[in-house]
């Protein structure tokens, strides 16, 4: 008889977990709740928004490629200094195209991609890593408006290339010092005579 009981208790037990685990299994993420589609409909935000940097001589360049369907606001984007002794000015952005949203009004989009250049100079002279915080934010067109995104990036320097960094007279101190090598060579060996063993 208590066998019968405990196998009840466990049987019941068992179904609890496992209607918990359905529940579990079946929530929305975070940046879909609340939303009348769908959860597959939308992309999540790194997904929809991908976003990168890199620098040419005192120039960030924050490109961001936007999903079809999807678009940014441009005046929710802002990029500034993360690193210490960094100072960013104003990015300059290109014209968006002037959207009507049901949320924010008359507002300037981008859509498929877009580039910032922002001007710096540093203080340190490199002693930091370059480091940026970008903030934007975008919606879909099916109607889902994601949160304010925040990132910290550490954009990529350009490296150049191996003619441009070579100095003009670079090659010419390579062959000449490989010419006085092989000259210094000859004369150390001036005098000398080479022994062979004997057979």
């Amino acid at each position: 008889m208590m066998w019968l009981l405990y196998s009840a208790r466990m049987k019941i037990l068992l179904t609890a977990l496992l209607l918990l685990l359905a529940g579990v299994a079946s929530a929305k993420p975070w940046w879909i709740r609340g939303a009348a589609s769908n959860e597959t409909d939308f992309l999540p935000p790194d997904v929809a928004f991908r976003v990168a940097a890199s620098v040419d001589d005192n120039i960030i360049r924050v490109r961001w490629v936007i999903a079809d369907g999807y678009y940014l606001y441009r005046h929710r984007m802002s990029i500034t200094a993360e690193s210490p002794d960094l100072v960013t000015f104003a990015p300059a952005m290109p014209p968006g195209v002037v959207k009507v949203d049901p949320y924010f009004g008359s507002q300037e989009i981008y859509r498929q991609q877009v580039e910032a250049a922002v001007r710096f100079t540093r203080i340190d002279a490199g002693a930091h890593p370059l480091q940026i915080k970008v903030i934007y934010q975008g919606c879909a067109d099916a109607g889902l408006c994601y949160p304010p995104i925040t990132k910290v990036i550490y954009p990529q320097e350009s490296r150049p290339t191996a003619a441009a960094a070579s100095h003009p007279f670079e090659t010419i101190a390579i062959l000449a010092g490989g010419l006085a090598f092989l000259l210094a060579g000859l004369l150390l060996r001036k005098g000398r005579k080479l022994e062979l063993p004997a057979a």
